[in-house]
């Protein structure tokens, strides 16, 4: 039977599954965890988690370094679009090492889907200061390109040749349009947002360290940009951007050229 939709590979015995969605996970994640070819640890515990059950359009993977940590390295979760391409609706490489902040959960345990829904204050401000991005609960891994490599080899084994991400904040869409993705929506958001960060606006009259958000230095940084976006300095939510990218492009723009991290 040929897959070429999450909902195809879905209806497959768990075996090929397994097989097919484990081309999302870069060499170099493997490598960097000595992790064996059978993503198990030495008590033959499993170390990959995959949500995909028959019938349904989507999947969610998390792989995890050590079995019982509460983290995965990596965690992709992917679904079909209305004509059969890719969509991924979350990616995430965390690494194990760095300290973990509590920006998805509430004090009392209560998810706040990474921020978007509702926030954990205290959280989110020592991961500011540590110099972490919105969502973000931990340090990256450094194997951006090493995943993008890989997932656009699993797409384009799945004969596609092209794919689609929905930037859940304002840095990713950033760090997107670098990876060489183009604007299905959004674009003149973005272009927007850039306008209103950039001379005397009423965006940047809130830059006012009013909250440790509103950092003034956000006119230059697409991380404190994205804290102050956040922190609903623009008077609403990030959202509505959808980005696709073609096998292999590479990046030829880049809304915010002039900022640094």
């Amino acid at each position: 039977m040929s897959a070429s939709t999450i909902g195809s590979i879905n209806l497959l015995p768990e075996h090929e599954k397994r097989e097919i969605y484990r081309r999302v996970i870069p060499h170099e994640l493997l490598e960097h965890f000595k992790l064996n070819p059978y993503l198990s640890d030495k008590d033959g515990n499993s170390l990959i988690s995959l949500k995909c059950n028959p019938g349904s359009t989507s999947v969610e993977l998390s792989l995890f370094h050590e079995y019982g940590f509460r983290d995965p390295i990596l965690y992709g979760h992917l679904t079909d679009t209305m004509n059969g391409q890719i969509h991924i609706l979350l990616y995430i490489l965390n690494n194990p090492a760095s300290p973990r902040f509590d920006v998805d959960v509430m004090p009392d345990g209560t998810p706040t889907k990474f921020g978007t829904f509702r926030r954990n204050i205290e959280a989110e401000r020592n991961a500011l200061a540590f110099g972490l991005a919105p969502g973000q609960i931990r340090g990256g891994l450094g194997l951006l390109t090493a995943a993008t490599t890989a997932f656009e080899n699993f797409v384009e084994s799945l004969g596609h040749e092209m794919y689609f991400v929905e930037p859940l904040y304002y840095h990713n869409a950033i760090i997107f349009e670098r990876y060489g993705f183009s604007y299905q929506i959004g674009k003149k958001r973005m272009e927007r947002i850039q306008a209103e960060f950039t001379g005397d606006t009423a965006t940047t009259r809130l830059l006012d360290s009013s909250t440790p958000f509103r950092d003034p230095r956000a006119k230059e940084s697409i991380r404190l940009r994205s804290w102050a976006i956040h922190d609903g300095i623009l008077g609403e939510p990030f959202t509505d951007v959808t980005m696709y990218k073609r096998i292999g492009k590479n990046a030829k723009i880049n809304t915010c050229v002039n900022c640094v991290w």
